[in-house]
């Protein structure tokens, strides 16, 4: 029998997976890894440490995804839009392993500051949810474009015979583009330029700090 879930429902079981995914192992992948069974580099010792770098800002940033979702789904006032963001985070999901998985290859762990990021992301996307879909959608875009425009950044910075972490970057960058047309196509408004550069300025904190952290 299908039940029908309130708001402060919806929020009790967001809180729950906050718990989850920021605190333990991502969940299990739905799509196979990109890297697939392409050969790992031979990685000096500062090369390690700075892809492995650039891979916790990825894993983080899937962190915050997770949680920009979570916040958008539990006050979404739209079913559809609920659906989407659902569908959207699934997707992530993938993305979130993918990091994992590639940071235990480089002997290294996601960041220990991963519960900060996952709460300050969600209260966003619950408010953004609470302005209304249209502006909810909006956030969904623009984060999704300033992480392409990251993701770029980081494939010119990884050494160019780390071609498992390329693999997993490049699949990433295909699927944050397809989830900012789907908020697009669903009806985004445009952000204010102040909103962007903050949410700019926001990244650039945690990039910095992640990148050690």
């Amino acid at each position: 029998m299908d039940r029908n879930y309130s708001k402060i429902d919806r929020l009790i079981a967001s809180l729950d997976e906050a718990l989850r995914v920021s605190t333990t192992q991502a969940p299990e992948p739905q799509r196979e890894n990109p890297a697939g069974d392409i050969a790992p580099a031979d990685l000096d010792e500062s090369e390690r440490r700075h892809v492995a770098g650039l891979m916790r800002i990825n894993h983080t940033g899937e962190i915050c995804a997770q949680a920009l979702y979570a916040g958008q789904a539990a006050t979404a006032r739209n079913d559809a839009t609920r659906d989407a963001m659902q569908q959207a985070a699934d997707e992530e999901i993938d993305h979130l392993s993918w990091c994992e998985d590639r940071l235990k290859e480089l002997d290294s762990r996601p960041s220990v500051l991963n519960p900060f990021w996952y709460a300050g992301s969600f209260a966003i996307g619950a408010v953004a949810g609470i302005a209304g879909d249209e502006w909810s959608l909006g956030f969904v875009k623009e984060t999704e474009n300033q992480v392409e425009a990251h993701l770029d950044d980081h494939l010119e910075k990884l050494p160019e015979n780390d071609t498992r972490s390329q693999a997993i970057l490049d699949q990433m960058k295909v699927d944050e583009a397809k989830h900012a047309d789907m908020a697009l196509e669903a009806g985004a408004r445009e952000l204010p330029p102040p909103v962007r550069r903050a949410m700019a300025v926001t990244a650039g904190i945690m990039k910095a700090l992640v990148y050690r952290i």
